[in-house]
């Protein structure tokens, strides 16, 4: 009797046990943000209790059963009260900034960067604190001079392309980087995103007593008057090198700051390299750091700490003491901080070194991941960028050159639920393209006309200064990748300063740069000026091309030209002297530049007037497009110009499109007219409501060089609906005029007719 009762409460407690498992396990996956202890060994697993058999295994039995009845409870506890989510702070300000206390989280030193480095990308990804959703990441990046400029686009790609909050950029740049960057992101118009420039050249008298050998010049040391140049209501940023390349959400990192304790103001990764143990070569002697040192291409700047710590006031007086047996600073604003942490290494909080992988050469960057696809930032802090030598520089190399060549269009995404500034450009934009009917047949002409192109000015270095006597001019032209092979040659024939637009792919832009770089013609001119249009849309926008590069001419004159003309050998200078001769300052002249064509891919290009004429009479040279289009040159009056010497006025007939010289204020091309057709046509036409004179100079030539038709072109002749919309445009073109011009553009509707 007592063995069968004995065996009942086995029973019983095991189907409590039975019943209590399952439940627990549900619930403990279910809440997964509870620390809830693991459970000891079930009741139907072996038991290692000294109590063996008969009372000792009932006791055993009981207690199990009473420590699971105390888990559940516990439990049940714990699902009474509110899921708790990690500390983060509140959000109050425009800036989005701290105002609530540091987490006290452990996790600072070599520690957590073994950790980070053993475990990969998803090492911290049950313990890292949640960034809000709305919460704006705010990134300050020192960047001057043309290359810097063109360099940063890549890193601003790689954030935009994992990113899901909003962002601030404040940008620390000199003129030119400011001008180009400026005009990028405007067009660029990504939403969710805020870009700020602060005036670098200000700046610099807080930093150029201190010498420096570092190649980045003065603005290797901006960095250290960050907490000046920027908002003082701004108080925590993140700052980055040009060279850097995101590969995962700067969220991430920006959630570090919640992992600084005490005194830390700075968020660094250790410096990869044997710089500052000073054993590379003899002699060789770096300033003060703390061990290895730290790399400040990635930096957490805790800006409101910083100021209350008299930041200014710390690195001044630490950069005068080591200067007086330095000298100079060796890797600029490193050098500096890596002095203030030696003396105050409690200012430092130690960020794992995956935020920071280094590939300059003999680095220990291999020691920060496990795999590569466990970076999460890589940098390029090598003078020799992609040709560094890496285990795997070849997977670096792809991943930077992925976000170098990506469509940057695609970055144009909504971050939807957040709100944002109110862009009007953008609203009205969108309003402008919702009253445009899109079952109008004539719809995507319409609307190329108010794309926004994203457009990068001065793509690769610009140098030159008009000459002060008021004569110099600009040749303008603008060309997509298929007529690339004409730029050398122009750079031959023209030796003025140059205003290009090339319409191109984020791709075809790196060919590009290839090429250029690659060209000793096109590298020993520093008076051409790149503009990179990016491409978008199914029409060529040659207007708008012409357009942006007009804006960017800085003469007082610009030659209106085509990228597949040569000018004749002297027409700079031939150009300068006519400013002079037909008093171009003081009256409203456009100087025709008459246009002849070669159907020979060969030709020996004419060194005179004279040379011309013979090469007219043997049918190699015909005055331009003869054969298909004769109104559009016809009023230059060939016949005449084979005899003059001296400049002669010509009146405007319909659909006359020449070539010609005009003030840099002239009118701009209009933008509705893309592709092929009516596009150099309607700009004359212009000039001539606006009373410009056409003078046709006697000594001057241009001749179109031969090559494939071009694919608007091709659609104009085998589209009737292409044909149908720029006779449309054409109406509503002469319409437009004669509301701006009155009764004096009646004659351009009546000539239209009669033609």
């Amino acid at each position: 009797m007592l063995g069968l009762c004995r065996g009942r409460r086995k029973f019983l407690a095991f189907s409590l046990a039975l019943l209590f498992i399952p439940a627990l396990t549900w619930l403990y996956l279910s809440v997964g943000n509870f620390q809830v202890r693991h459970l000891p060994l079930s009741p139907l697993e072996p038991q290692s209790s000294p109590l063996v058999g008969g009372a000792g295994e009932r006791q055993a039995l009981e207690l199990r059963v009473r420590e699971v009845e105390e888990e559940n409870r516990a439990l049940r506890r714990e699902l009474s009260q509110p899921p708790r989510s990690p500390s983060r702070p509140q959000q109050t300000g425009h800036h989005d900034n701290r105002s609530s206390p540091h987490s006290n989280e452990e996790g600072t030193g070599d520690s957590e960067r073994q950790q980070g480095a053993a475990a990969g990308n998803g090492s911290e990804c049950a313990h890292q604190p949640v960034v809000d959703k709305c919460e704006t990441i705010h990134v300050a990046i020192v960047c001057a001079g043309y290359n810097a400029s063109r360099d940063v686009v890549t890193l601003v790609k790689s954030v935009l392309f994992h990113r899901r909050n909003p962002l601030h950029f404040h940008f620390i740049t000199d003129s030119i980087a400011q001008r180009i960057l400026a005009s990028l992101f405007h067009t660029w118009m990504v939403p969710a995103v805020r870009v700020d420039f602060y005036d670098g050249d200000e700046l610099k008298s807080e930093v150029s007593w201190i010498p420096n050998k570092h190649y980045s010049g003065i603005y290797g040391l901006m960095k250290l008057v960050l907490t000046k140049a920027l908002p003082s209501d701004l108080k925590q940023v993140i700052v980055l090198d040009t060279d850097i390349t995101f590969a995962t959400d700067i969220a991430e990192l920006w959630a570090v700051f919640h992992k600084f304790k005490g005194q830390q103001v700075l968020g660094l990764v250790e410096n990869q390299s044997d710089w500052y143990l000073g054993n590379l070569w003899k002699n060789h002697r770096p300033w003060p750091a703390l061990g290895r040192g730290f790399n400040t291409g990635v930096i957490l700047l805790l800006l409101d700490r910083l100021r209350n710590l008299r930041w200014e006031q710390m690195w001044r007086l630490t950069a005068e003491r080591e200067l007086m047996s330095m000298l100079s600073t060796s890797l600029a604003d490193q050098d500096i901080f890596n002095a203030v942490i030696k003396q105050n290494p409690f200012l430092v909080h130690q960020l794992p070194c995956f935020w920071n992988v280094q590939l300059s050469d003999h680095t220990r960057s291999e020691k920060c991941y496990r795999d590569v696809s466990d970076l999460k930032v890589i940098h390029w802090n090598s003078p020799k960028k992609l040709r560094v030598k890496n285990k795997h520089v070849e997977f670096f190399r792809n991943l930077y050159l992925t976000f170098l060549e990506y469509d940057g269009n695609l970055l144009r995404r909504e971050l939807f639920g957040c709100p944002s500034e109110t862009d009007h450009n953008s609203e009205n934009l969108q309003k402008t393209l919702l009253e445009l009917d899109e079952d109008d047949p004539c719809y995507e002409f319409r609307r190329e006309r108010f794309t926004v192109h994203r457009t990068h000015l001065y793509f690769l270095h610009y140098e030159y200064e008009p000459s002060a006597d008021n004569t110099d001019v600009t040749l303008v032209a603008q060309l997509s990748m298929d007529r690339l092979q004409m730029l050398e040659a122009i750079c031959k024939h023209w030796e003025g300063p140059i205003s290009l637009a090339l319409y191109l792919s984020d791709a075809e832009a790196q060919q590009f740069l290839r090429y250029a770089q690659g060209s000793e013609v096109l590298m020993s001119r520093s008076n051409v000026g790149y503009h990179i249009v990016y491409k978008e849309g199914q029409f060529y926008p040659v207007n708008l091309l012409r357009n942006v590069a007009m804006r960017q001419v800085n003469t007082p004159y610009m030659f209106l030209s085509d990228i597949d003309f040569l000018p004749m050998y002297g027409l700079y200078e031939y150009l300068r002297k006519s400013v002079v001769q037909l008093d171009m300052g003081s009256t409203k002249k456009a100087l025709v530049v008459p246009a002849f064509e070669t159907l020979r891919y060969r030709l020996s290009f004419p060194k005179s007037k004279a040379e011309l004429l013979s090469q007219l009479d043997m049918g190699t040279l015909f005055t331009f497009r003869y054969h298909v289009w004769t109104k559009g040159h016809a009023p230059t009056n060939f016949a005449k110009w084979r005899t003059a010497t001296t400049p002669y006025r010509v009146q405007w007939e319909s659909d006359f499109e020449p070539y010609v010289m005009v003030k840099r204020d002239s009118p701009e091309y209009d933008r509705r007219f893309v592709g092929f057709g009516w596009n150099k046509v309607s700009h004359i036409m212009e000039l001539d409501a606006q009373e410009y004179e056409f003078t046709v100079l006697p000594n001057a030539y241009m001749i179109h060089m031969p090559h494939a038709p071009s694919f608007d072109i091709t659609k104009f002749r085998s589209s009737k609906q292409y044909r149908i919309c720029l006779k449309t445009l054409k109406e509503e073109f002469q319409q437009d005029m004669s509301r701006r011009y009155g009764f004096a553009a009646l004659k351009y509707m009546t000539a239209e007719n009669n033609s």
